[in-house]
């Protein structure tokens, strides 16, 4: 018997719909990523709609079970950057990681969150976002404990600055490799040929002032998807790459060396390590060395340019596939995104007079009530 015709047996409303009343800022939002093969997305508890308030001296059990204010390890950030607990907060809807000058040094006091608990592959992780608009690198993404690969879902650098329009127009997907001692770092660029890395569109003047949704799909050791608005707009493979050009129209390509680890830094392994979550802003290096750094201006808080913001994020883990009651979609999920999947049923096939219940000459939410009573006896 068909997982549909054992739903239309036995469940019920309040059964098909139990989990809406558990409703998150994402219901309604297709997941853009496919599952392997006979495999299905298991929503993670780490997933946070962060619509709590939380504060240093109030971190709620919403936040303390899946967050810490911190990095992974000791390490206070790179440069200037200076993490500060105080610079991470929820206002009752968001996520709001704040920076500010240091009144007593050089350094920059700004927020960084990362996961108590590790991920891996295959796994499926989007955010909702809004930039800041202050030099500083608004980033997500992931991290071994060991600090050797990383995967960069999201790492831009917003900036009103006439002298910033080019970082500010672009999106930079990336990942990491490392080996410690002595440091060495590979990352995929345009000009080793691996292209893609920098998203841009014609015709967009920034990525601020707008809630944005970043994506990454780690398919395996060797695969990353990276989505924007639910658009896949760049894949990188061991030996080829592909994305959508400013045009929108896709770019193909292959290496002759892998492109996931080109220096064989994981010893044949790719991304294969369990990594933790990571959302924060930084002053980065690079970006010191140029003579880039905030204004006292644009981390002021009057100028509400200082924040970066996250309305929520979500991470999926595929499992073997189990059967759900009411879950037509396979999303792993029982709320109102399963209801178009089981009028469709209902409108074809065997059952497409008999579901017309109310005889009013259509299929549709109204009939879905009486049909399976009409099922059930």
């Amino acid at each position: 018997m068909s997982k549909l015709l054992i739903l239309l047996c036995v469940v019920t409303m309040p059964a098909l719909f139990a989990t809406y009343g558990l409703a998150q800022d994402w219901d309604g939002i297709a997941i853009p990523a496919t599952a392997p093969d006979q495999m299905q997305w298991e929503l993670q508890p780490i997933s946070d709609s962060f619509n709590y308030q939380s504060t240093l001296g109030n971190r709620p059990a919403e936040f303390s079970s899946r967050w810490t204010d911190w990095f992974i390890n000791p390490w206070s950030g790179p440069s200037l950057t200076q993490w500060d607990r105080a610079h991470v907060r929820m206002n009752g809807s968001e996520l709001a990681i704040g920076a500010h000058h240091d009144p007593n040094s050089e350094s920059i006091l700004m927020g960084c969150l990362s996961s108590l608990e590790t991920y891996q592959y295959p796994l499926f992780m989007e955010a909702r976002v809004r930039l800041a608009d202050c030099t500083l690198a608004n980033n997500i993404w992931m991290l071994s404990a060991d600090s050797t690969e990383e995967i960069d879902m999201m790492e831009t650098y917003p900036s009103s600055r006439p002298s910033a329009n080019w970082l500010d127009q672009r999106m930079h997907l990336s990942h990491h490799v490392f080996i410690r001692q002595p440091f060495q770092d590979y990352q995929p660029r345009d000009e080793e040929g691996v292209f893609g890395t920098w998203y841009y569109e014609n015709g967009r003047a920034d990525w601020r002032d707008q809630w944005v949704r970043m994506g990454v799909y780690w398919v395996d050791p060797w695969h990353l998807q990276y989505y924007i608005n639910g658009q896949l707009v760049r894949t990188i493979k061991s030996s080829e790459h592909s994305y959508l050009s400013p045009s929108g129209q896709l770019v193909q390509n292959t290496t002759t060396f892998n492109a996931i680890d080109k220096f064989n830094y994981t010893n044949g392994t790719g991304l294969s390590k369990p990594m933790h979550i990571i959302l924060n802003m930084e002053q980065q290096s690079w970006l010191t060395n140029l003579g880039t750094t905030p204004s006292e201006s644009e981390l002021d808080d009057a100028n509400r340019q200082n924040t970066f913001s996250v309305d929520w994020i979500r991470v999926y883990q595929a499992v073997e596939q189990n059967f759900i009651l009411g879950d037509v979609n396979d999303d792993g999920l029982v709320n109102f995104l399963d209801i178009s999947p089981f009028i469709e049923f209902l409108s074809s096939g065997i059952y497409s007079e008999a579901a017309d219940t109310n005889e009013d000459g259509a299929i549709n939410f109204s009939d879905i009530q009486p049909f399976i009573l009409l099922l059930t006896g």
